[in-house]
């Protein structure tokens, strides 16, 4: 049963249009008991009555006034009180260590053409790259997300291919860790005062997808291998992969970039109580 007393962290968050015209925002609680999710409605009526900042991922939250149905597992919700702001983000000292971390990668890399092209990306959108979110929704979704994300892919590449009979080449696989998500810079758009994460207009008319981003820089550079590999990072074609794993004689590194990215986003700092 709902109480007044419940405490819910804000997990998902977004505002559509209804079939009138009029702004609908989707709420996904979670309660910090029991874990169970609450999933809400707002019209715009109540929408406009708050800051926006009240629907932060991370957020603790009480619900003041709302109707449910009957499993208690859905409502319709026309007042919240914020027990507790989420941080937006990393700290600057925090995002200056992650940045020196994946510079350090970048030095690692040996093949001087490779290093180049990766270094001169990061130098051209350094201010856009530390902030920006790994996604809208499902991980790192937060200032500096995307900076995180990518950093431990590096981690998890280096702790995997110590232990591969197989030899990987080090230096390519870094690269498609580093630039495997760098698209979202252009994807996404995240206000840095309220911390809320929408796509950018018309990223998804001209590149589809920031995998075919990434795609597209590294073949037009000349590394083949690496373009390939962020291809495949998503791992199926209905997960927006431009390379299915399902496919036959496919080199193991592109294996290698889906499992680590997906172990970043599922078990990797998913939200800013975890940072």
């Amino acid at each position: 049963m709902f109480s007044t007393e419940d405490i819910y962290e804000v997990v998902i968050f977004s505002i559509g249009d209804t079939k009138a015209g009029t702004k609908m925002g989707k709420l996904q609680l979670r309660n910090t008991v029991d874990d169970t999710l609450l999933n809400c409605i707002l019209w715009e009526e109540t929408l406009n009555r708050f800051d926006a900042k009240v629907f932060r991922t991370g957020n603790l939250v009480k619900i003041v006034s709302a109707t449910f149905n009957e499993k208690y597992n859905n409502c319709l919700v026309s007042a919240l009180e914020v027990v507790k702001e989420a941080k937006l983000g990393l700290e600057p000292n925090d995002i200056d260590k992650y940045w020196a971390k994946l510079q350090n990668y970048i030095d690692s890399i040996k093949d001087e053409n490779l290093k180049n092209f990766v270094s001169g990306m990061f130098k051209q959108y350094e201010e856009q790259f530390k902030i920006m979110p790994a996604a809208k929704l499902m991980h790192h979704n937060y200032i500096g997300g995307l900076l995180v994300h990518t950093v431990e892919c590096c981690e998890f590449a280096q702790l995997n291919m110590e232990k591969f009979i197989y030899k990987a080449n080090p230096d390519e696989v870094y690269a498609a860790c580093l630039l495997h998500d760098f698209g979202k810079i252009f994807e996404y758009t995240i206000d840095t005062e309220t911390g809320l994460i929408d796509y950018a207009p018309g990223f998804r008319e001209t590149w589809i997808s920031h995998s075919q981003y990434g795609f597209c820089i590294c073949m037009n550079a000349g590394f083949r291998l690496v373009a390939k590999m962020i291809a495949a990072h998503h791992g199926r074609a209905e997960w927006d992969a431009i390379i299915d794993l399902n496919g036959k004689d496919l080199e193991p590194e592109l294996y290698l970039i889906h499992l680590i990215d997906n172990l970043s986003a599922k078990f990797g700092k998913i939200s800013t109580r975890q940072i």
